[in-house]
């Protein structure tokens, strides 16, 4: 019983962070009918200063890390962005009133990774005086390219078969490229390579470190008004994407912080970058899955996956997933 009270109270301890407070400052307003409205700009230029930020800092770190350390995380990664994407079309897909095409994609967006909800969970590991291995961001292409690139292959065979063609080859690299060229997953190799090949130190610590949390803010802020407005895209849909969008986060950031905590055992993987790890999984991407899935997939519904996403699973994902993690983290490593 004490160990679950405690545990009860660092979970509710991390909704002090303000990151979590801007997303529901944002549902609120919304919710109030507000006509506050920010620029598409600055949502772009806060999301590519956000990953310019994580990557020149990973990139730095890579220099020093040993590279070895990232092979068992790396390969997770993989495993779980495919895994979540095998896991929604054997469950979302059979539930009735829901399209395979739509169920595919929505698990290929989950499969994929948010930016957003990751710049929040390193945020408040920091709050919380965590560590994490700074190179740890860059698992993101290991989960967010498979997730992708399988939904698709799948969407396509599905398609096929239903109309009763032999399946049709696929072909896998340009859906990988396509992703790379993805304005997020731009953002954040290019910040890795300026951070590994390069001296940026200066810029770092003058520009992108200091605006981080304050740009932060104003996303979660514009994340949470989305969210609140693009419930109506769910009354189009079977209410099965409610539940897979509030239950698939926490279980797919569960089975993450599972894994990571067998390269913990295995390679000594740190307490922060198993709840990172989870963060990721738990995730759906908000900026480049969205567009790869509709060019991929366009016999499927927008308003099904990126629905459920936007106005659903990103919320809980942030709200519920990343306190849950570090009250697990803090809980099980005793940090």
């Amino acid at each position: 019983m004490d160990l679950l009270l405690e545990f009860a109270q660092r979970f509710v301890g991390q909704f002090q962070s303000p990151a979590l407070a801007f997303l529901i400052g944002g549902m609120v307003v919304a919710a109030l009918g507000s006509k506050l409205q920010i620029p598409d700009a600055i949502y772009k230029f806060a999301v590519f200063m956000l990953l310019m930020r994580i990557g020149i800092n990973g990139g730095m770190e890579i220099r020093e890390a040993d590279l070895s350390a990232m092979l068992l995380p790396a390969l997770f990664s993989v495993l779980l962005g495919c895994g979540v994407v095998v896991l929604g079309r054997a469950t979302l897909a059979l539930l009735p009133g829901v399209k395979t095409e739509d169920a595919i994609a929505t698990a290929g967006l989950f499969g994929a990774v948010s930016a957003s909800t990751l710049a929040a969970a390193m945020v408040m590991l920091e709050e919380q005086a965590i560590f994490y291995e700074a190179w740890t961001p860059a698992l993101y292409p290991f989960m967010d390219i498979p997730a992708l690139v399988l939904a698709i292959v799948l969407a396509n065979l599905h398609h096929s078969r239903k109309a009763g063609q032999e399946p049709a080859a696929v072909r896998v690299w340009p859906i990988i490229v396509d992703s790379l060229r993805g304005s997020a997953l731009s953002a954040l190799l290019l910040g890795l390579a300026l951070g590994l090949f390069t001296r940026p130190d200066t810029v770092f610590e003058g520009f992108y470190d200091p605006l981080f949390r304050g740009l932060l803010s104003v996303l979660m802020l514009i994340m949470g008004m989305e969210a609140y407005q693009r419930l109506n895209e769910l009354r189009r849909v079977a209410h099965w994407y409610v539940v897979y969008g509030a239950a698939a986060p926490l279980l797919h950031g569960l089975i993450a912080f599972g894994l990571g905590y067998i390269a913990h055992v295995a390679t000594g993987f740190s307490p922060g970058g198993v709840v990172l790890l989870a963060v990721l999984a738990g995730s759906s991407s908000d900026i480049s899955g969205p567009p790869t899935l509709r060019a991929g997939i366009p016999s499927a519904n927008p308003s099904a996956y990126i629905g459920s996403s936007t106005s659903v699973g990103t919320p809980v994902a942030i709200a519920i997933g990343i306190p849950l993690y570090i009250a697990l983290a803090q809980a099980v490593f005793d940090v």
